[in-house]
């Protein structure tokens, strides 16, 4: 197989990753990517969010598979023009893909579909968000109804900094605050059927102790080894396959993964959001730890066949990743930093890049997560002490990390 990866960040680098190490994938295509995927892909330049750009890039290939990384281009419909072109593609159709693309049409989904979520309010002007922040009192939650690279959400104590951010985003979700521990699961979907990967962990706060702004996720683990041995099956039959129902009930059947941010409250799990694309830094891990070859099981979901497809297996141990980060992020991240020490070699742990460019011979930052560094052992404990002992060599000017990712797991 020839696979086509889009994207350009540590997800779309651990997607390569695991592609690559597939013995049925003959070639890895990665557009546009960055310095870390260039050691296992492929790589071309090309604008992920122009269907037309894409679909002649895969035709050009011979791609067997594209597959279809971050959200932009998802909500843009390159998949619909992959697909179009008689091209196998993983990932839902724009019109699917508002799943993410709009919170309010996620909410009017979920309750169609009878799935346990938060009470919520779509609010267009400040006497409308002004009220919904009344009725459902603090912690505030309000979200920016579009597009916002996992940075759209404010939860908060502070009245005023609910306001501004709804003024600021003009249309917005506001809902009630879900308490408990947030927990993944990435459903994989071919219309009609789904499975559920293993379950893990984001860290969403910029800093220790789960403080400053919500960012697009500073560190993941899996396994969880407090979460209930039932959840995703749980979470299968009360939200994702009702979803998935509700969707092609509606004509637009969803193709590709669908991504659950849960909220284990005393009441059982209730969605917080969804997403449409695999979550960014929990599929480094997800993927780090899923032994079944990954070609043959993307291509089964693009090609409605995942109902004849074998029982999904994973390797012992656990894995957890910590996020690097940039000076500012996720502010104004400063680009353009020098990366060393990247060679330098830790037992058990490795690097994914997530925002990274070459100058010359020097790999240099290029966006707000730099580097997602990945420990593996028999346990988190032990997966938690490689990835730091790896992050503790990584030298950039100005970078920031957690240093508690998976310590609650742990």
């Amino acid at each position: 197989m020839r696979v086509l990866v889009i994207g350009s960040g540590g997800r779309e680098h651990a997607l390569c990753r695991s592609l690559a190490a597939d013995p049925q994938v003959t070639e890895v295509h990665c557009a546009p990517g960055n310095a870390g995927v260039a050691r296992v892909a492929t790589l071309h330049p090309v604008a992920p969010t122009d269907p037309a750009s894409v679909t002649e890039l895969a035709g050009r290939l011979g791609a067997d598979l594209v597959v279809i990384g971050p959200e932009a281009p998802l909500v843009a419909g390159v998949a619909d023009a992959v697909r179009e072109a008689g091209i196998p593609c993983f990932g839902p159709s724009r019109q699917a893909a508002l799943i993410e693309g709009s919170k309010a049409f996620a909410k009017d989904v979920m309750v169609a579909a009878g799935v346990p979520t938060g009470r919520s309010r779509t609010c267009v002007t400040p006497e409308e968000a002004a009220a919904a922040l009344d009725e459902f009192g603090t912690p505030y939650v309000v979200k920016d109804d579009g597009l916002a690279a996992g940075k759209g959400v404010v939860v908060t104590g502070d009245r005023d900094e609910a306001l501004r951010h709804a003024a600021a985003c003009g249309r917005v979700v506001i809902e009630e605050f879900l308490d408990g521990p947030e927990v993944s699961l990435f459903a994989l979907c071919d219309g009609s059927t789904a499975v559920p990967l293993q379950p893990a962990q984001d860290h969403k706060r910029a800093y220790d102790d789960d403080q400053g702004p919500n960012t697009g996720g500073m560190g993941a683990y899996t396994p969880l080894p407090w979460a209930p041995d039932d959840l995703a099956d749980q979470v299968m039959a009360e939200t994702v396959m009702p979803t998935v129902t509700e969707l092609a009930r509606r004509g637009t059947p969803y193709t590709g993964v669908l991504y659950v941010g849960l909220a284990l409250t005393s009441k059982g799990p209730k969605v917080i959001e969804f997403n449409a694309r695999f979550g960014d830094p929990e599929t480094q891990v997800v993927l780090d730890r899923l032994e079944t070859p990954l070609a043959a099981l993307l291509l089964a979901c693009a090609n409605g066949t995942l109902d004849r497809f074998g029982p999904l297996t994973y390797r012992d141990g656990a894995a957890v990743t910590v996020v690097i980060a940039a000076e500012n992020y996720p502010a104004e991240p400063v680009r353009g930093d020098v990366i060393e020490g990247l060679s330098d070699p830790v037992e058990d742990a490795y690097v994914l890049h997530s925002g990274t460019a070459l100058d010359g011979d020097r790999i240099v930052s290029n966006g707000g997560r730099v580097l997602s560094v990945v420990g593996t052992g028999p346990d988190v404990p032990s997966a938690r002490a490689a990835a730091y002992e790896a992050v503790e060599r990584i030298r950039m000017r100005g970078s920031h990390h957690r240093t508690d990712i998976a310590g609650r797991g742990a």
